[in-house]
């Protein structure tokens, strides 16, 4: 029996997506988002590794050391190209996490705001000058 392209096809649905950073040096980027950020490694391959994948909570990124420049200069910041986007609960979880990366010395490219559409957000620069926003609810 096969399949035919009468029939509708329901569209499959998407559960989670994880965004892959291109890093210039793993070991430095996994402490960050290990001890800076609190994620957990989940795994790393490799000998030394060069890919891996890490978890807060139920969000996942992963990393992929790239030696060579992936981006033209400059271009992240100017044009606010975002790596990855983090949805965080609540108003005050966004704001309890903005303060435990404050504390911890991030380097913050936007800092904590309530922006004009109604999410709280704020935007983390990692070593390797990926941007990664962080968002939750106004209220």
């Amino acid at each position: 029996m096969t399949e035919t392209a009468d029939a509708p096809a329901a569209k499959p649905p998407l559960r989670s997506a994880e965004p892959n950073l291109v890093v210039r040096d793993f070991a430095t980027s996994r402490a960050f988002f290990v001890d800076t950020l609190g994620f957990e490694t989940v795994f790393a391959y490799g000998e030394p590794p060069y890919y891996g994948q890490f978890r807060r909570g139920s969000a996942l990124v992963n990393l992929r050391l790239v030696c060579d420049p992936v981006f033209v200069e400059g271009i992240r910041e100017r044009e606010e190209i975002l790596g990855a986007s983090f949805t965080v609960g609540t108003a005050a979880d966004t704001k309890a996490l903005f303060l435990e990366f404050q504390a911890a010395g991030v380097d913050f490219f936007q800092t904590l705001r309530q922006e004009p559409w109604g999410a709280r957000t704020f935007i983390v620069r990692d070593p390797d000058g990926n941007l990664l926003l962080f968002a939750g609810p106004a209220t």
